[in-house]
C-alpha cells in the first residue's frame, strides 16, 4: 500500500511518500514546497494545490493523509493552516483519492509514543522506522512522512480516521 503524507503551511508544506508491502515500510520520495513568500495568499494555495495534484498523478498512492489543524495560539497562523489543508485536500478530491485525517497530538504518540515529541524526535523515530538513519529529511518532510506511517498503523474502521 502506497501512502501520501502530508504536513500542510503556507510557507512550507511537507510531503512524503511511503510504501508497506510484505511487511516492509519503504521510502518512495519525501521533500517540501515552498510558495515564493512573495506571492499572495490565493497564489500560494494554488501553488500548493498544483504541486500536491500533480505529485498525486505521478505518483499514484492509494490514499493521503494529513494532519488536521491544531489549536494554535495565534489565529491568523490556525486560518492559514486551515486554507493550506483545504486547497491539498481539494487537489486529493480531483484526483479521486481518499482522505484521512490525524491530529498531530495522535501522530506524534503513534511515531515516537508520545504526544508532545519535538519535531526532532518525530524526524529521529521516522528515520529508524525507514532504516535510514544517516538521511538528511527536512523536518517538514519528516512530519508528513509521520503522518503516512501513522495513517498505516491506524485502526481501519470506517468514519473514525477518515473521508475515504
Amino acid at each position: 500500500m502506497k501512502i501520501l503524507g502530508l504536513d500542510p503551511g503556507t510557507v512550507a508544506t511537507g510531503f512524503g511518500i511511503v510504501v508497506f508491502e510484505q511487511g516492509r515500510l519503504t521510502l518512495e520520495c519525501c521533500g517540501v514546497w515552498r510558495p515564493p513568500a512573495k506571492l499572495p495568499l490565493a497564489a500560494k494555495l494554488e501553488f500548493l494545490s498544483a504541486a500536491a495534484f500533480a505529485l498525486m498523478g505521478e505518483m499514484a498512492p492509494a490514499a493521503v493523509s494529513v494532519e488536521t489543524v491544531f489549536a494554535a495560539k495565534n489565529i491568523a497562523s490556525a486560518l492559514k493552516l486551515a486554507h493550506a489543508r483545504g486547497a491539498l485536500l481539494a487537489a486529493a478530491a480531483r484526483a479521486d483519492l481518499p482522505v484521512f485525517e490525524y491530529e498531530p497530538r495522535l501522530v506524534k504518540k503513534a511515531i515516537v509514543g508520545y504526544g508532545q515529541a519535538e519535531k526532532e524526535q518525530v524526524r529521529a523515530m521516522v528515520l529508524s522506522l525507514l532504516a535510514r538513519q544517516r538521511s538528511r529529511i527536512p523536518l517538514d518532510a519528516a512530519d508528513a512522512l509521520a503522518v503516512a506511517i501513522c495513517h498505516l498503523h491506524a485502526p481501519r474502521t470506517p468514519g473514525i480516521h477518515g473521508t475515504g
